[in-house]
């Protein structure tokens, strides 16, 4: 068989190693070391693992200590070229750029790659902080600096860490996931607290009215949380929001948190 007819088949990215054929693994990092089934060797191998862990973090920390002012977009992998979500995430990454931000996404298609689309075309930096999938497509290529995680907990420090912000847009679980850790992590006062903007009204209201009659009728949150986010169609009005609570940390917000992200969106909105 000529080498223009080996089927190249499914590829998968592995931190700087690509995987093709039978060398492709169906299985990822998270998987191994979350899972219990099996012999009990993994107390011997767990502890090694902290080593790969670490090095993600220190990885992370090194590549993004000098980013500057960030915002984190999310929003669904599945978002194609033609749909006007697209549009709105390419525009959002332009003006966050325009506002002095960098654009941090999941580093995919879709959604990721229209906000690091108009970041990158518009001069600004544009952050990609992939994760190892069964099937990953890799880090779209208007990405300026990329980040391979192979643990989704590594990743997500690295969302919150270096973000003023975060704007989220249709998208389906893992778009979820990160938007109700963010939240959570507000709520729970284990990150200075920062403006979460939901972009698509249409999309986010069923979402945020069963929220507001079902989860807070029932008593399982407080009216002060529903301020922690803020949903909106406007590009403008999402950059003003992080834009004017960047400006007020810089005013003289402490920086006595982990994160040092700027101060609540409740307590601007006051």
């Amino acid at each position: 068989m000529s080498e223009d007819q080996i089927p190249a088949g499914p590829v998968k990215r592995r931190g700087r190693t690509v995987l093709r054929r039978q060398a492709f693994e169906r299985s990822t990092t998270d998987q191994h070391l979350l899972d219990s089934r099996g012999p009990s060797d993994w107390v011997h191998t767990d502890p090694w693992r902290v080593l790969r862990i670490q090095a993600e973090f220190v990885e992370g920390f090194g590549s993004l200590a000098e980013l500057g002012p960030a915002v984190s977009v999310f929003g669904s992998a599945r978002t194609p070229a033609d749909d006007p979500m697209y549009a709105l995430a390419e525009d959002l990454g332009r003006a966050l750029s325009d506002a002095g931000f960098a654009v941090i996404t999941g580093g995919g298609p879709g959604i990721m790659e229209a906000a690091n689309k108009g970041a990158c075309e518009n001069g600004g930096t544009s952050v990609g902080l992939g994760i190892e999938l069964p099937f990953e497509a890799g880090l779209n290529s208007y990405v300026d600096v990329g980040i391979n995680f192979r643990y989704f907990f590594a990743r997500k420090t690295m969302f919150v860490k270096y973000a003023q912000g975060f704007v989220v847009l249709p998208g389906g679980f893992g778009t979820f996931d990160e938007l109700f850790e963010a939240l959570t992590l507000v709520q729970t006062q284990k990150v200075t607290s920062f403006p979460i903007i939901l972009m698509g009204t249409d999309y986010w209201s069923g979402l945020v009215d069963w929220i507001r009659h079902t989860v807070l009728r029932d008593g399982k949150v407080s009216a002060p949380d529903l301020e922690m986010f803020h949903v909106t169609d406007d590009v403008d009005e999402a950059v003003d929001i992080v834009a004017t609570a960047r400006a007020r940390h810089r005013r003289g917000a402490p920086e006595d948190d982990e994160f040092q992200n700027p101060v609540s969106w409740e307590e601007e909105r006051r």
